[in-house]
């Protein structure tokens, strides 16, 4: 799906055909369009872990990001991002629900698909570090994620570790539902 922000940039956001069922399994978790303490202090955890200003827990519906996560560390600067709701287009996750598989942007501007981003643009994002959120059935759930206002370099380590966060935080999910806490 191709969409155009407001300053006519042009967004490759790719089509998300999984939102049915992820929307359905999030409701089954009792998860999703509500706040999470839990999952908020855990995206500090991922912010204090990679040494970034912000970090979340998204957990996207059919058209819409929604952060049930997020951790914005004081002294960043405070422009309107991060959200705990973003317009679809907005950022990178999409791109790693869709792709199934951990996304690293060193520096964002480096890529045309996604240097014209109103994060990018808006906002000053310039780095970003995202893995997806995958269950035991399959069911890409969402992302974890970090973003930075400077480029960064994560190199292999930064892919590991956040391959490895949204793996814990998948056990805990895991771990919710097993014991039926919602």
């Amino acid at each position: 799906m191709t969409y155009h922000d407001s300053t006519g940039h042009l967004l490759l956001t790719p089509a998300d055909r999984d939102a049915p069922a992820r929307v359905a399994r999030l409701r089954a978790l009792g998860l999703g369009e509500r706040t999470d303490p839990e999952l908020d202090a855990f995206a500090r955890r991922v912010a204090e872990t990679t040494g970034t200003p912000y970090a979340g827990v998204n957990l996207p519906g059919a058209e819409r990001q929604f952060f049930a996560g997020l951790h914005h560390s004081p002294g960043a600067p405070a422009s309107g991002y991060p959200a705990r709701v973003l317009a679809r287009d907005h950022g990178w996750c999409p791109h790693v629900l869709v792709r199934r598989r951990a996304l690293v942007l060193e520096d964002v501007r480096d890529f045309a698909r996604f240097a014209g981003n109103a994060v990018v643009d808006e906002d000053g994002a310039r780095s970003y570090l995202g893995a997806p959120i995958t269950d035991r059935q399959g069911v890409v759930l969402g992302t974890v994620c970090a973003v930075d206002r400077v480029p960064r370099r994560w190199g292999n380590e930064g892919l590991v570790t956040i391959k490895e966060l949204a793996a814990e935080l998948v056990e805990r999910i895991h771990r919710r539902e097993d014991t039926g806490l919602r």
